[in-house]
């Protein structure tokens, strides 16, 4: 028996779809490309989301208004966003806790030193991965039908309406046809040949995304993505070498370092590149809103590395890395355990230590500790380096997830020549390009594909169950619905 909705992919966006379309009435089959246990793609590396609130809620602290929210996200996109599709990611993010929580996510106050994001954020107990959990526990409960090493490579469609997806299982092709589908199969950020093909070759004659590692998951290659743009003219958003890229400890893993390979001492100190020298503001802004374009920045660096050079005067305030810094009692000693021209070093260092005004040194506010007469300026937080041990740690750009998507509009259809697909749906980072066209903020990912997934989910469970002449299951139960479902997949 044909389901009523096919869901694509196994993270947060996929699941939330999966249950809200359960919710609804329809009887649901879940594909997820990895085995089972990399399932959740990238969300398992999450921590928080961040929630738009007008008074303390639980775990959130003081208020987060709507506003305040738009004026972030407008500030790290630079204004290439979806003012109506972000502000509908703002809002549902005001009222998605409670449905979290009955299907078994539990959230607690930020541990100390986390970002300073106790007011805009809401912690997982647990991670990520515990909410990835949850929600698969609960999807089982309901009668969601999933099946895991399930990679999907094409889809049927016609006229804009979906028909049926062809994937693998064990080693043999199989195809699946729905009365609806929701894409949530993620970005092509571990496609090593698209990133290559998107970022091209610089003016050094280097291949800036042979350098990059993958923060996630080794499971979204794009491959649907590709499918939908290049086979079926599905209507594309955003900048392919746009992406939450973050620098990353350079000794990090190809795939999967998560959370705990982020170096998070960048606005504490200064970074130089491989020649010894600085190359950007690193106290723009508070780190929960900038530290997603230092990978970006790094990857325009030559060889695509970067040094954070820090004293013992930032110890403590941080989020400490998982690999200890190269450690010295100098800084010329620094310079060269890392490799880097001594006296290039040096005189960008003394520059800068000279350049420092320093007031009231405050890391945890917009204090008026800055840098005059030195380019690029440090407009806070700007202290002189000079007191002994000293540390650096090299970066690398690491990819978290590409930007590049599905044009979509408040009802998460996915559009081909600027018509919306009557039975297709699109959530998380395959369309998350519609609200962040550059730039991340922390937790903003998980409001998107929390809010379209759920959008999504219902969008289709509704187009499913109109579409039945007759009904394909008069009894909706969760029971019903998994038996039903096991001999339509059997």
């Amino acid at each position: 028996m044909t389901p009523d909705v096919l869901v694509i992919g196994g993270g947060n966006a996929a699941l939330c779809a999966a249950l809200m379309a359960r919710e609804a009435g329809a009887s649901v089959l879940l594909l997820e490309s990895a085995p089972r246990a990399w399932r959740g793609g990238n969300s398992g590396h999450t921590r928080n989301l961040r929630c738009m609130h007008d008074a303390p809620q639980d775990v959130l602290v003081e208020a987060y208004p709507e506003e305040e929210y738009w004026q972030d996200l407008l500030k790290v996109t630079g204004g290439l966003t979806n003012e109506h599709l972000a502000r509908l990611v703002i809002r549902a993010s005001s009222n998605c806790r409670d449905w979290m929580r009955s299907h078994g996510v539990h959230f607690q106050p930020p541990l100390s030193g986390a970002l300073h994001v106790a007011r805009t954020n809401a912690f997982f107990m647990g991670g990520g991965k515990a909410l990835v959990n949850a929600y698969y526990r609960s999807a089982e409960k309901l009668g969601v039908q999933i099946r895991y090493e399930a990679p999907v490579d094409r889809i049927e469609i016609d006229n804009g309406r979906f028909i049926a997806a062809h994937c693998t299982v064990n080693g043999q092709p199989e195809r699946i046809t729905a009365r609806a589908c929701v894409l949530a199969a993620g970005g092509f950020e571990s496609n090593r040949e698209w990133l290559r093909e998107a970022w091209g070759q610089n003016e050094r004659g280097e291949w800036p995304a042979d350098n990059f590692l993958i923060r996630g998951t080794a499971y979204n290659r794009g491959v649907l993505l590709k499918h939908l743009l290049d086979d079926h003219g599905a209507d594309r958003i955003g900048d392919p070498t746009q992406a939450h890229m973050v620098a990353i400890d350079a000794r990090a893993p190809l795939y999967d370092g998560g959370i705990c390979t982020r170096i998070d001492c960048v606005s504490l100190g200064v970074v130089v590149n491989r020649e010894g020298e600085r190359f950007y503001d690193e106290g723009e802004d508070f780190w929960p809103k900038r530290y997603a374009i230092w990978g970006r920045l790094v990857a325009q660096q030559p060889g695509q590395i970067g040094y954070s050079i820090i004293d013992s005067k930032a110890i403590g305030r941080f989020m400490p890395p998982v690999f200890p810094g190269v450690k010295a009692d100098s800084l010329p000693e620094l310079a060269q355990k890392l490799g880097l021209p001594v006296d290039t070093f040096m005189r960008t260092l003394d520059t800068y230590n000279a350049a420092c005004r320093v007031g009231q040194f405050d890391h945890t506010a917009l204090d008026d500790c800055h840098t005059e007469g030195v380019t690029p300026a440090k407009t806070h937080w700007a202290r002189p380096i000079d007191t002994g041990p000293f540390y650096g740690y090299a970066l690398k750009p690491g990819v978290t997830f590409t930007y590049l998507g599905l044009h979509t509009d408040d009802t998460a259809a996915v559009r081909f020549h600027n018509q919306p697909s009557s039975n297709l749906f699109v959530a998380g980072e395959m369309m998350a390009g519609n609200v962040l066209g550059k730039g991340y903020t922390a937790g903003v990912g998980m409001s998107i594909g929390t809010a379209f997934g759920r959008i999504a989910g219902t969008n289709a469970a509704q187009a499913a169950l109109a579409s039945q002449q007759p009904p394909a299951l008069t009894d909706k139960s969760p029971e019903a619905i998994k038996n039903g479902a096991n001999h339509a997949i059997a």
